[in-house]
Parts: structure tokens; sequence; C-alpha cells
């Protein structure tokens, strides 16, 4: 009976560290800050709250711009060309998130959408017919600002319906959805959009699950979203589909 006790108490103690690490160091297994590599033709600066935050940016004249917001470990200076050449028409802003590309200060959720948000608020002032692309991380972004802005269009590539559900099988045996601190929840503001709204999922996507994908599009309001699958593509080459160029350039 002893033993059994000493061992329900350091199967309980490694739990509860398991725990406590899963606590600790999530934000590292979200977040993988990437340098800026690219040389965009401009950058701007916004501040908020203590951070500097940069922005990769195309500058255009008129009154259409595009706001991007990449994935966990993406320079989005890098995708400025892409984005140019299929809106042509459009300004493009590109988002470094806290700690990425020489923005300063550490990305959270509470962080990362503020940044958003005052990123919008800029553009809008100057280009009222913001279109927005949000990519893996980046579509939760897309989703928040999109259910409290006057976005005109958002374009949702390789999306997840929340943080949690994604993160939950990977753990089975941990309470995710207790322990995690940034949820990403797109799911439950998906139904407070009526802008319209097109979610490009890859066909052989190996991070986020077609599950995954297709319950964020049950949430929007009726005739609201439409999903389009890039064939034999996945998570990280679907931007190098032809088909994937073509539907962007289709908006």
């Amino acid at each position: 009976m002893r033993m059994l006790v000493t061992l329900l108490l350091l199967a309980g103690a490694l739990y509860a560290a398991a725990c406590g690490a899963v606590l600790l160091l999530q934000r590292s297994m979200i977040y993988y800050p990437q340098p800026a590599a690219g040389r965009p033709p401009e950058r701007l600066r916004l501040d908020v709250d203590e951070a500097q935050v940069l922005v990769s940016a195309q500058p255009r004249p008129g009154d259409r711009a595009v706001l991007y917001f990449g994935g966990n470990a993406e320079d989005v200076s890098l995708s400025l060309p892409e984005l140019a050449a299929a809106f042509p028409r459009r300004a493009i802003y590109a988002l470094h998130y806290r700690g990425y590309g020489g923005s300063t200060g550490a990305p959270t959720e509470r962080a990362l959408h503020a940044d958003a948000l005052a990123l919008f608020d800029r553009v809008h002032a100057s280009h009222p017919d913001v279109l927005v692309v949000g990519r893996s991380l980046g579509s939760a972004l897309a989703v928040r600002l999109g259910s409290q802005r006057p976005v005109s269009r958002l374009v949702l590539v390789t999306p997840f319906d929340s943080l949690a559900s994604l993160a939950a099988p990977l753990f089975p045996w941990l309470p995710v959805r207790w322990l995690l601190l940034d949820r990403y929840d797109s799911a439950r503001l998906a139904p407070r959009i009526a802008t319209p709204t097109l979610i490009l999922a890859a066909e052989r996507d190996e991070v986020v699950p077609r599950e995954n994908t297709e319950r964020l599009l049950r949430r929007f309001r009726p005739g609201t979203a439409k999903m389009v699958v890039i064939p034999a593509s996945g998570h990280n080459t679907i931007s190098a589909s032809p088909a994937y160029s073509a539907a962007l350039r289709a908006l």
C-alpha cells in the first residue's frame, strides 16, 4: 500500500510538472520569430503600447489596400512580391509580429491583435477599401480583425477553428484547453462576420487537419464564406501553387 501511494504521488508530481512545463513554455511552441531577410521597398513603424512594430510596405495611391498577417515562422517581407503580383492595384502592408523582423516586444494573442487593429486603423484612414489576408496563425488575427473593423474582404489561408482544437489531439493526456494562454478562437468569432470570406485550404495540409478548417467554415453565416481546396499542396507549399495565385487574382 505504501509503495502504491508513493507511485501515485510520483505520477501526480510528474503530471503536474508536465502541465507546468506546457504552461510556462507554450509560447515558445506557438511562435517562431524570424529575422527580416527580405528587402521591402518601404517600412512603416507603429508605436503600440511600449512596442515598436514594423510593417513591410509597398505603397500605392488610391482607395484600396491589402493587409497581410503571416504564419508563425514567416518573414512576411518575402511575401510582398507574391501579394503585389496578385493585387497589382492595391497598396500592400505586411505586419511583422512582435519579436519578428525587427519589431520589439514579445508575441502574445493580445499584443498581436492590438498591432493588427493599429495597422488597420492607420491604413484605413487613407485606403477605405481594405482586403485582409491571413495565413495559418495570421488567419486567426484576420478573423478577429474582421469581427471588429469594416474589412472589405477576408482571405484565410490554411486556417483553423481554434488553437485549443488544433493542439488538444497532440497532447491528449494534458488538459490543453485549460492551459492555453493564447486561444485564437476563430470559430467563436466567425458568426459575427458579414464580410465576404474566401478560405484556401491545402489538399495535403500536414499541420492543420481538414476537419479543423471545415469546422471554421461551418461557423460563418450562410453565404458569407466559401472554401477552395488547392490541389497537391501542403501547409507550407500552398502559395507555390498556380491555383493559389489564380484564386487571389480572381478577387
